[in-house]
């Protein structure tokens, strides 16, 4: 257990200087995430929400600010320090997948556990571990091309998922996936938040994600306008079973 939040940011903001002119992408932003939390991070584009990720993944520093992870002041650590956090504590899901296309779902999965120098045997059990946590055990040779695009998705979780994170930050994670495929991802979010106990963070422009979560940020100009909490998430199964009532259940 964490003593204290999770993460915590403390009037954070962040500047961009091209040739002369200044974007102020983060105005004084302030947040605490505790651990366990399911929640979006809502706004329109240029509201600052893929700035924000970046932050909270230490993939980029503020210009202002405090940012503590699990207690450390993220501003303290030198690049391979944070290279070291976002390896062993922060799991990224992206929108466009970003799997290895020459290699399978268990090589893409272990690829985060080579970085760290596990060795052969624990990585390849590891690897199918997290695929079956997502449902893929019979997928684990099959290349991204012969996948589909929820399946992609789901190997791209299962490698987030390898390393034992603290965290998952899921950048518009069904935003190139069907309604029916959508809901599939959800459920999985949903289901590894409430037995695992991981603490997801999504970041969306969709209302239809935010609703499976349990608190939404809103985002605009670069300040939190608006943080509530959602009384009754939608439950992503429900939403499946909707879905394919919809349209009749499709073969994958």
């Amino acid at each position: 257990m964490h003593n204290g939040a999770l993460i915590k940011i403390n009037d954070i903001t962040k500047i961009y200087r091209m040739g002369d002119v200044q974007v102020q992408a983060l105005r004084g932003v302030s947040l605490q995430l505790e651990e366990g939390e399911l929640l979006s991070i809502m706004g329109p584009s240029g509201s600052g929400k893929s700035t924000m990720m970046n932050v909270l993944g230490c993939l980029d520093q503020p210009t202002s600010g405090e940012y503590y992870l699990d207690g450390v002041d993220v501003k303290a650590l030198n690049d391979n320090a944070l290279a070291e956090v976002r390896n062993r504590k922060i799991g990224f899901v992206f929108q466009t997948f970003n799997l290895l296309p020459r290699t399978t779902a268990l090589q893409n999965v272990e690829l985060p556990l080579i970085y760290r120098g596990i060795g052969g045997r624990e990585r390849r059990q590891r690897a199918i571990e997290a695929l079956e946590m997502v449902g893929l055990r019979d997928r684990i040779h099959h290349r991204p091309n012969e996948l589909s695009g929820g399946q992609q998705q789901r190997v791209a979780i299962a490698r987030a998922l390898v390393t034992d994170p603290d965290i998952i930050l899921a950048d518009e994670p069904t935003g190139n996936l069907d309604s029916r495929s959508g809901a599939e991802i959800m459920a999985i979010f949903q289901r590894l938040n409430r037995q695992v106990g991981i603490t997801v963070v999504f970041v969306t422009h969709d209302p239809d994600i935010a609703v499976h979560t349990r608190r939404i940020i809103h985002l605009r100009d670069g300040q939190i306008v608006a943080d509530e909490p959602v009384e009754t998430p939608l439950d992503a199964e429900t939403t499946l079973a909707a879905v394919e009532s919809e349209r009749g259940v499709e073969d994958e």
